[in-house]
């Protein structure tokens, strides 16, 4: 992951060796060469992503009219925005998979993903179990993640009437009210973190609205981490609000496009998506 990066940019190379420095260990050979269990530890994973959408948006050379990230995506959005300085939140994000890893014992926690009902239906159900369950992510009209105790996740599931549902391959019930501890110490390094307002808008996770000064982006990184992304109402605003017609989805991965392409089909709006996970697609385009 990233190799292309390091190998064939001064920029790439000059940021992962940046990495290396500041994470205090060989990050950059895990991201090339794995082993792939090691790369999928959230503590690694988590500035994997954040480094390589960092690169990949600085040798775009692109200003964006308004940005938003999933999740930990929110990071890499407001590091490109300006708001974060990349030495600041590549160790931010390396803390938050470990705080988020250490909330929760491996095994007691669950994620499962429901595709066909509504938001609605959903939360009626949750609200009448017993034990914790919250939504996690909202990321379209009909797909919706929940998360919480393993049991509670397990019974949602089977009192929801979707069309299909999937438990998840994750190590913690990321984004519901038992990422509290991780959230809770997260605070404390966004409190001692310096922010800037951002030099483009960025779609806040947690309250679906634009971020246009560093203090707000601070809060929404610290709610995210117990709240669901409410991904459904940031596509809503780019496509019904802000009229957005062309998107650059940057880094690893293809799933926020396909989200986005949906919405706008059932809005029928007319857009435009280019994917640059690599050096490859960047040239391309």
């Amino acid at each position: 992951m990233g190799r292309d990066l390091y190998e064939k940019t001064e920029f790439g190379k000059r940021i992962f060796r940046q990495a290396d420095e500041i994470l205090g260990y060989h990050f950059s050979r895990i991201c090339f060469e794995g082993p792939e269990e090691e790369l999928k530890l959230t503590h690694n994973t988590q500035p994997a992503l954040l480094t390589v959408s960092y690169i990949l948006y600085h040798l775009l050379d692109q200003t964006p009219a308004l940005g938003a990230g999933h999740s930990l995506g929110e990071y890499s959005a407001l590091l490109c925005a300006g708001t974060l300085k990349f030495e600041d939140a590549v160790l931010l994000v390396h803390k938050r998979g470990r705080y988020m890893q250490e909330a929760v014992p491996v095994g007691e926690g669950r994620m499962a993903a429901l595709i066909g009902p509504e938001i609605g239906p959903v939360s009626d159900v949750l609200e009448k179990i017993d034990g914790v369950v919250d939504v996690a992510n909202h990321n379209s009209r009909n797909q919706i993640v929940i998360s919480g105790e393993a049991a509670a996740v397990e019974r949602a599931v089977k009192l929801i009437d979707a069309k299909r549902s999937v438990f998840l391959n994750v190590s913690a019930p990321f984004h519901s009210r038992l990422m509290m501890p991780a959230q809770e110490k997260l605070a404390v390094d966004l409190d001692n973190t310096e922010f800037q307002d951002p030099v483009f808008p960025v779609i806040s996770n947690v309250t679906a609205r634009e971020m246009t000064d560093g203090k707000r982006a601070r809060q929404s990184l610290k709610d995210q981490v117990s709240r669901p992304v409410r991904w459904y109402q940031t596509m809503s605003l780019f496509l019904e609000e802000r009229r957005v017609e062309k998107f650059a989805e940057i880094g690893s991965g293809r799933v926020l496009s396909g989200l986005i392409k949906r919405t706008a089909r059932e809005l029928d709006r007319r857009i435009e998506v280019v994917n640059i996970a690599n050096l490859e697609e960047l040239n391309q385009l």
